[in-house]
């Protein structure tokens, strides 16, 4: 598939800046699932900034081929490149955005990227588009596809006050027997971060209701380390 033009300077970046030693770590720690450049988080900052201030942000017409074409690129570094700069435009996202967003967590997946997505882009479309919330997280809480419950379970990690606590819990209600690391592990993000907003909710909460010791360990940690 040919690189999109709009691509090709941030590929030749990435080639320029790739470091064999760096990226050989990076693959260890995400247990070799996918390929790195070798590019830090700053470096690869310093290498959006760059782009953006040349080339804008990812021109709307274009934005599905590009979103694809780096989904499909071994190496890691263009997945976080495709979500951190949809995260820029969020707020604008139109009705169909959610289709794309489906496709990034449900291809490649692991929490590197879900998490991102689940919070900065799906958290942001539930808000400009809150009438949609229930069938989306309904079907994606049927679909049995870890990724998009754990993203049912993440996108409000950022609502604060403004917190469905009603679908909260009917969503940690569902998964609460589940077996996945990565979903107790997530039921206790959230109420964790929720801690923040409403301490009283979130001990009451684990007092009251079974999650897994992970789950409850990681609601408390954050209360517990303000004691």
């Amino acid at each position: 598939m040919k690189t999109p033009k709009y691509l090709q300077p941030l590929q030749l970046a990435f080639r320029q800046h790739a470091n064999a030693d760096i990226a050989a770590p990076m693959e260890k720690y995400m247990k070799d699932r996918y390929e790195y450049f070798g590019i830090k988080s700053p470096l690869r900052k310093e290498i959006y900034r760059e782009h953006k201030l040349k080339y804008g942000l990812i021109p709307p017409a274009e934005t599905e081929e590009i979103i694809k074409w780096c989904w499909q690129q071994p190496q890691r570094e263009y997945q976080y490149f495709a979500m951190e700069f949809l995260g820029r435009a969020a707020k604008k996202a139109d009705l169909d955005s959610i289709n794309l967003y489906v496709y990034m967590i449900t291809n490649k997946a692991w929490w590197d990227t879900v998490d991102f997505i689940a919070t900065n882009l799906v958290g942001a479309y539930l808000k400009i588009f809150s009438d949609m919330t229930i069938d989306l997280t309904g079907e994606w809480m049927a679909s049995k596809d870890i990724w998009l419950q754990r993203t049912c379970l993440l996108f409000q990690l950022k609502y604060k006050s403004a917190t469905d606590t009603d679908l909260m819990h009917g969503f940690i209600c569902q998964l609460s027997g589940s077996k996945e690391f990565f979903i107790r592990k997530a039921i206790g993000w959230v109420l964790r971060e929720y801690s923040k907003t409403d301490a009283e909710f979130v001990v009451d909460y684990v007092n009251k209701y079974p999650i897994s010791g992970l789950s409850q360990r990681e609601a408390l940690k954050w209360l517990q380390s303000r004691k």
